[in-house]
């Protein structure tokens, strides 16, 4: 997979907040940025397939708190 410049043009005072997020956990900016949209990403096709699961199997589907099908 290759890699692509995206530019964006925010306020100073997000990028003040986006670096102190990203210096409490030793990243630069552009990866904590780049983190936080995979992740969010990764939330979105988790719950799709969340859903479909529970469309294919129904609702009873659901796992239990003790991690067992119900």
């Amino acid at each position: 997979m290759g890699s692509t410049v995206l530019s964006l043009r925010i306020d100073g005072e997000l990028l003040d907040r986006l670096r102190q997020h990203a210096a409490k956990r030793g990243m630069s900016v552009q990866d904590y940025v780049v983190r936080t949209l995979i992740r969010d990403d990764f939330d979105e096709r988790f719950k799709a397939a969340v859903d479909e699961t529970e469309k294919f199997y129904g609702a009873e589907a659901r796992v239990d708190p003790a991690n067992r099908f119900t």
